[in-house]
């Protein structure tokens, strides 16, 4: 048997090492327009209310999309496939991809609020800003959805342990 070590206060380090233990449905959030547009991959984004219809998303408020949430008041949520690890790798930045040029090598649809949603997502999300709330490093972002948009038969793309893994249909 494996013997349990408590840490009272763990450190960032700690933190951010016991959280890789807890598998996360990989998200996009997309925000801006046409040159000013960015977006970023969420794990911590979940269902917040049914009626009325709001997410709730964990934003750091460190990132480039950060502020982009509060000048452009709505945004665009796509959950990611199994087919979409390149569309994560993009958002999160790996290569330096910053910007719209995230967007390249997927097609994007444009929703009602104006906002980007990946077209063959397994469930996207048109969403207006409802209310931002700082805590810690990050800002839980309330999103009004307008309009939902789904492509069954996608899989999902999960993150675990550090690393994109794909769960097929």
């Amino acid at each position: 048997m494996n013997a349990i070590t408590a840490i009272t206060e763990p450190d960032a380090k700690d933190f951010t090492s016991a959280m890789r233990a807890l598998v996360g449905n990989c998200s996009v959030l997309t925000v801006g327009d046409d040159a000013d547009r960015t977006g970023l991959v969420v794990t911590s984004a979940i269902s917040l209310s049914a009626e009325p219809p709001l997410l709730l998303a964990c934003v750091n408020r460190a990132s480039s999309s950060w502020p982009m949430f509060n000048r452009y008041r709505r945004f665009g949520w796509s959950s990611l496939g199994a087919q979409h690890q390149k569309v994560a790798e993009r958002f999160s930045g790996f290569g330096g991809v910053k910007g719209p040029d995230r967007y390249a090598g997927a097609d994007w649809t444009t929703a009602v609020t104006g906002a980007q949603l990946l077209a063959d997502a397994p469930a996207a999300f048109d969403c207006d800003v409802e209310e931002m709330i700082d805590r810690g490093t990050h800002s839980i972002v309330i999103g009004r959805v307008r309009a939902v948009i789904t492509t069954p038969e996608q899989g999902a793309l999960i993150y675990w342990n550090g690393g994109f893994r794909k769960m097929e249909a």
